[in-house]
């Protein structure tokens, strides 16, 4: 008997076409939305230091924009699921450019407490930011999946490399505005998160979500009138299993880089680095956890999640080794250990993400994304505040070569995984 795959009625938008305008317009939102995140790595945690006059909460805000971002994930997710993707990304971008006004308020007043409170609330642009991956997934089809949400993830590096690099100048426009040089950065994150926000209001239609939901219901009606028909979306009882190990893959992969990545900069100023070569270090970083995006998912689609997933441990590993050994002075090895530490975190979040969409059945989809990216803020919140807790203790090598041994956990839980099935 030969099956024939379920119809969907004509008045329904072709899911191919919608598709490919869908992508366009997420890649326009996350080129500014990158701009808008990469100021609070970059900055975030020499403001404080500054206001503060230590270091050992420098990794404080880090923490805060992480754990205000574990906050947007939930509030992203539910108005995703009940609304659609369009007003839950652009809820969350809009958050996020207030949090960057209230940013440019604290270092004007010098005022810490606001300051930490304000890059509590700036952290819902980082959550959208990664949120927004998911909607470029959802009517990509089975095996291409991977690949559409590393189209989303790439499009961040124009604006996350730029980003950075405009600390030095950013912060000189500021000081001719009357705000302090540190926060010059945060003038452009709100615009770019309002500017965000602005292009998934008008051009982001029809809706992924809920185009992907009436798509699944028209395929399922069709199957019910033509009981011969596979739909193709049968359970295949993997999915509380799938839901674990992607959200493990990302949770530690978020946990080693942020740790890392936050105290990175607070270390080259301690030897004498700029503001200019941090940033640079920074912008490499952030090319490498996005630019890489096409292959990794090219690699995932082809070669599966669990060789992907086993690579991220291995590369942070290689991370953690490098920027531990690599001596002060040296900014070329300093950005290789930040590259590498970026290329890790890549393939554990396309690996993970792809993993996540898979095993989710499309009814609780978005919620249990949200969930799941709360996880992931958790967890870059406590790598945030322990790495310049550990700094102040031990020492930027001890903090590097520590977090590249907790990536190897990633390992044994990939092989179980796989074993099992």
């Amino acid at each position: 008997m030969t099956s024939t795959a379920p119809a969907v009625p004509a008045s329904i938008p072709d899911a191919a076409q919608a598709q490919r305008r869908i992508l366009r317009v997420l890649v326009a939102s996350q080129i500014l939305s990158g701009a808008g995140l990469a100021a609070g790595v970059t900055v975030g945690a020499l403001l404080a230091q500054d206001m503060l006059g230590t270091t050992s909460l420098a990794g404080l805000p880090s923490a805060l924009f992480t754990a205000g971002s574990a906050l947007a994930a939930i509030t992203v997710g539910r108005i995703s699921q009940a609304r659609g993707r369009r007003p839950g990304l652009a809820t969350g971008y809009l958050t996020g450019a207030l949090g960057s006004a209230g940013v440019i308020t604290a270092a004007i007043l010098d005022n810490p407490v606001l300051l930490f409170i304000a890059l509590f609330v700036y952290g819902a642009g980082t959550a959208t930011n990664l949120q927004a991956r998911y909607a470029g997934a959802d009517l990509a089809p089975p095996g291409h999946r991977a690949r559409a949400v590393s189209t989303v993830l790439v499009a961040t590096t124009l604006g996350g490399v730029a980003g950075p690099n405009l600390a030095a100048p950013a912060g000189t426009l500021a000081e001719h505005l009357g705000i302090p040089h540190l926060a010059g950065l945060f003038v452009i994150s709100g615009a770019a998160y309002a500017l965000a926000a602005l292009v998934l209001v008008i051009w982001l239609r029809p809706d992924p979500l809920l185009l992907a939901r009436t798509v699944a219901q028209a395929k399922e009606a069709d199957a019910a009138a033509n009981p011969a028909t596979d739909s193709g979306d049968a359970d295949t009882g993997e999915g509380r299993t799938g839901v674990v190990l992607g959200a493990l893959v990302m949770i530690l992969t978020q946990l080693v880089m942020v740790a890392i990545m936050t105290m990175t900069p607070v270390h080259m100023h301690d030897h004498g680095h700029s503001t200019a070569a941090s940033g640079l270090v920074i912008g490499i970083h952030i090319g490498a956890m996005y630019l890489p995006s096409p292959l990794t998912g090219w690699l995932v689609d082809r070669y599966g999640h669990m060789k992907i997933a086993a690579a991220s441990g291995i590369t942070l590993l290689a991370a953690g080794i490098l920027a531990a050994t690599a001596p002060g002075d040296s900014v070329a090895l300093l950005a290789l250990a930040l590259a590498l530490l970026g290329l890790g975190w890549n393939f554990g979040l396309v690996s993970g993400t792809a993993i996540i969409t898979d095993t989710v059945p499309l009814a609780t989809r978005a919620k249990t994304q949200g969930l799941v990216d709360v996880s992931i803020a958790i967890a870059g919140a406590t790598g945030g505040i322990t790495s310049g807790i550990m700094v102040a203790a031990t020492s930027y090598p001890a903090l590097a070569l520590t977090g590249g041994a907790l990536s190897l956990a990633l390992l044994p839980a990939v092989a179980a995984t796989a074993y099992r099935r």
